[in-house]
This record gives structure tokens, sequence and C-alpha cells, in this order.
């Protein structure tokens, strides 16, 4: 039985639907695979937690970015992406597709910026500087460093000296804790890999006094190629009770007193970090030592000396002595060198 007037408009009604739906289906698909319209330069895309994709999509649009965000949200919620999507900065680049920008968002591969810590810098310094880092989640202002502490799991531990120094990377968004979470797992690493490689015989009894050791040599010379002998020489006055007589830990003691001189009244101030006045080591380490300091610190290299003082030399270097008579010629080459460095000026 052929089909009426009514039943062949239907067919045809029919037809149409299946035609529209395949142009619109060969469209969505077509752009689904083509390049956003970015032009030649990268687009910095920031997705803040809890951002719908809705609105990321409409930011996008409003840019000139992405035509039909509409589409996107339908693709994405069809495939269950919008579920899997990561909060964070993403560096959108030339050829994205709508597609890839699904598979960028729940990757996770966000921007890294770096935050750098230095040798040498004292815990108050590590948190100015995390302070300072506008990308950084700011949520350690105004806390004591006994509260930073006990965030970190450790309580009634003093800070300094336990972070390692070193570039770390991290996404828009990261906190404070977080990096000096990383950092302080990373000091234990090292410290522990470099005592487990230490020579016998030290005088150092856990890891802890060899990180405070280290500190001090790193403080004492910028020369990685120095670090060794001097932590040589500190470590033979150890072994022989002679106190180590080290500027730097009584500038640490001084704190927000130290005006940039030292006086022979700081050292004759008795005072627990004042290795004129005391012997043995300080508490506590006094900055943030490095790998090269660190491995100095358990393997020295000892040559029976006793003293060194600066060359006054561009290298920045030391002269090392065995006895005081040679430590005292040193010295007087030295304020020789730097009375005539300050005439010629």
């Amino acid at each position: 039985m052929k089909p009426g007037r009514a039943g062949w408009a239907a067919l045809a009604a029919a037809g149409l639907l299946l035609l529209a739906g395949s142009v619109a289906w060969n469209a969505f698909t077509r752009w689904l695979d083509a390049p956003l319209a970015l032009g030649t330069a990268p687009l910095t895309l920031d997705v803040p937690r809890g951002q719908p994709l809705a609105v990321t999509a409409r930011n996008l649009a409003e840019q000139g970015v992405l035509e039909h965000p509409r589409w996107l949200q339908l693709y994405a919620r069809a495939t269950g992406a919008d579920a899997r999507i990561k909060a964070g900065e993403y560096q959108v680049v030339a050829g994205t597709t709508p597609r890839s920008l699904l598979a960028l968002l729940e990757s996770g591969k966000v921007v890294q910026h770096g935050v750098t810590v230095v040798e040498g810098w004292t815990f108050r310094d590590l948190r100015r500087a995390l302070e300072a880092e506008a990308l950084l989640d700011n949520t350690l202002a105004g806390r004591s460093d006994a509260e930073v502490m006990t965030a970190l799991g450790e309580p009634d531990v003093a800070p300094e000296g336990l972070f390692f120094p070193d570039t770390y990377l991290f996404g828009k968004g990261t906190t404070d804790l977080e990096i000096l979470r990383q950092a302080r797992e990373r000091m234990r690493r090292e410290l522990d890999s470099a005592w487990a490689g230490r020579v016998e015989g030290l005088p150092l009894g856990t890891p802890y006094e060899a990180l405070i050791l280290a500190s001090i040599v790193e403080k004492e010379t910028a020369l990685a190629s120095e670090r060794p002998r001097i932590a040589g020489v500190f470590v033979e006055r150890l072994r022989i009770g002679m106190r180590l007589q080290t500027d730097p830990t009584v500038i640490y003691g001084l704190g927000a007193d130290y005006d940039g001189n030292l006086r022979r009244a700081d050292l004759e101030r008795d005072g627990p970090y004042n290795t004129y006045a005391r012997a043995g080591l300080p508490p506590t380490p006094i900055a943030l030592p490095g790998a090269d300091a660190l491995r100095a610190a358990v393997r020295p290299d000892e040559r029976g000396e006793l003293y060194f003082v600066a060359t006054g030399l561009p290298d920045g270097g030391h002269e090392f002595s065995r006895t005081l008579a040679q430590h005292e010629a040193a010295v007087r080459r030295y304020l020789k060198r730097y009375r005539q460095r300050n005439s010629e000026r």
C-alpha cells in the first residue's frame, strides 16, 4: 500500500530532519577539531577552583577565542570531562582545538612558576620570599614560626636550617605551606644521604649536628671548593675542644640588633650562639645550607689546620694556617690589602 499525501509529507519531514541532523553533526565535528582563534601568541587561561566550565567557555567566547561555547559544555557533559577539569593556570597555544582544550583542562598540566630558596638564607629570609611571591596562596602571614612548624606536623621544632635551598616549581594558587613542605622533605633526604656517606670518627653525634656545622660552613665561604677545608678547620677544633670562634654564629645570635658592624663587645657578650664565649656547636643551624656544605660537613678536608682568614683577594678565598703565629701573619697580610684597597678608592 502506497503512503498517502500525509505519509509522504511525514517521510519528507523525517528525511529533512535526518539531513539537518547530519549537517549539524558534521558541523559539530568540524568545530570540535578546528583550531581556536588564538592567533600566534599563546593564551594564559586561569581556571579558578570551583569555576563551572560554562563560565570558562563564556569567558573564551567573550575574548573571541571560542565559537559556540554551549557546544563545549554539551560535549564535556556527554563525555564526562566536565567532572574531571582541574583548576589552575593553563597555557593555550596555537593549534589548540576545543577537543584538545578539554583534554588540557583535564590533564592538570598547569603553567609552572618558580620560587628560589637561596643557600645561606635564614628561615626569616625564606618566609619573606614566600610572602612576596604573588602567585602563591599566602596562608602563613601573621603566623609565628612555631605555628608554621606545627602546621608542618613538627611542633616544638626550631625551623632554622631545615629547608633545602633550591628552585621549587608550582602552579598558581599553590600554598606557601606546600612549598615549605617540599623544601623540608628535600632537606630531610639530602641530610640523610650526606649522613649515610660520612667519614668515620667525626666529632658529630647526629645528622642534626652535621646540619648545624654545614650551616656555619655555608656562611663562612661562597666558594664551593673551600667548603671541605673550612669544615676541616671546625672539625679539628671540635676534636680538641677549641672554641669555634666564628663570626656568623655571633651575627645570627644578634638578630635584628646586628647593624652590619661586629664589635668586640658583641664577641665578649655571652649567648648560645656566641662561639667565642662557648665551646662546641650552637644550639641550631644559623642558615640554610646547600648540598656542597652538607657534604663538606660530613666529609671534611682535614689537614691539621686550626685557623683561616680572608685573603682580601678578588676571588673571595681564604688563607689557612696550622699555628697561631702563621694565622697572625695571614691576618696582617689581609689587613695590608684591605688598607691598600681603601686608600685607592
